[in-house]
């Protein structure tokens, strides 16, 4: 029995120091768990507190993506999908001004083809106008960097000849459909990718939520640090967006902007 034990107990020990050299080798050289393609989703735990994304900030941090600021400080991060313009941008775009709160607007071909009027208002305004593809496809599909090059190049080359400036490299999935190789491609482009921990279902054109419900889901689950996904396209988002950013104001909270969050000494 003494025998049997000692023995068991040997390879045990083995299996420990397997298990610890493992560790400490990805601890070492910075391996993180691998990011499984699928739809950006996020786990709310406590009301007030930053909600738990499908990748972690860690792993997403290593193809500069993110979906998170500063946790430690009230500072909101405004951002808003534009697929195409269907009368609410305007509005949305002189509350922001009236607030003096600057956004990222994502961008798709159709809508610099269509609204370029609106583009370079955000653009002299100072906002960040950033890149949602030109075709706003499910990109975890694509698998070929060509064809993924073309479709952030393309607005990118679209956005210069509207404005005659260059577009900042911020990127967002359409649909917030990702995967590894997705983050990894647009990394070597040079672009960050922008997810979100803070949204609401406010994109269906024939089912726009009331006031109250909106109110309802978005301030219990706003935290400090969010990064705060609307769509422009969004009747209730034009008509109650003062008072929502009067109401984070008066809660203490202040509208940052993306290049916070990437700054070299930001302490996320």
């Amino acid at each position: 029995m003494i025998r049997f034990i000692r023995q068991n107990a040997r390879l045990l020990a083995v299996a420990l120091a397997v298990v610890l050299f493992c560790g400490g080798v990805s601890a070492m050289f910075g391996l993180h768990d691998a990011i499984e393609t699928g739809s950006w989703g996020l786990s709310f735990r406590e009301e007030g507190k930053a909600p738990i994304g499908n990748a972690d900030a860690a792993a997403l941090r290593q193809y500069d993506a993110v979906y998170l600021g500063d946790t430690n400080e009230k500072v909101l991060y405004l951002t808003f999908d534009a697929g195409y313009e269907n009368g609410c941008t305007a509005q949305i775009l002189d509350t922001l001004k009236a607030h003096n709160a600057k956004a990222a607007f994502f961008v798709v071909g159709n809508y610099l083809q269509t609204a370029p009027e609106l583009v370079q208002r955000m653009a002299d305004e100072g906002h960040l106008v950033g890149n949602h593809t030109w075709h706003h496809y499910d990109m975890s599909r694509i698998a070929d960097e060509a064809t993924f090059t073309e479709e952030l190049t393309s607005v990118a080359e679209k956005y210069r000849e509207l404005t005659g400036q260059t577009m900042q490299k911020y990127y967002r999935p359409p649909q917030g459909v990702y995967s590894e190789d997705n983050l990894r491609m647009a990394q070597a482009l040079g672009y960050r990718t922008v997810f979100w921990s803070l949204a609401y279902v406010d994109w269906l054109q024939d089912d726009q939520p009331t006031a109250e419900e909106a109110f309802s889901k978005l301030l219990p689950r706003t935290h400090p640090g969010a990064i705060v996904l609307l769509h422009s396209t969004s009747a209730t988002n034009a008509a109650i967006l003062d008072e929502l950013l009067t109401r984070w104001e008066e809660a203490g909270y202040r509208f940052g902007s993306l290049e916070e969050i990437y700054a070299p000494d930001a302490p996320f």
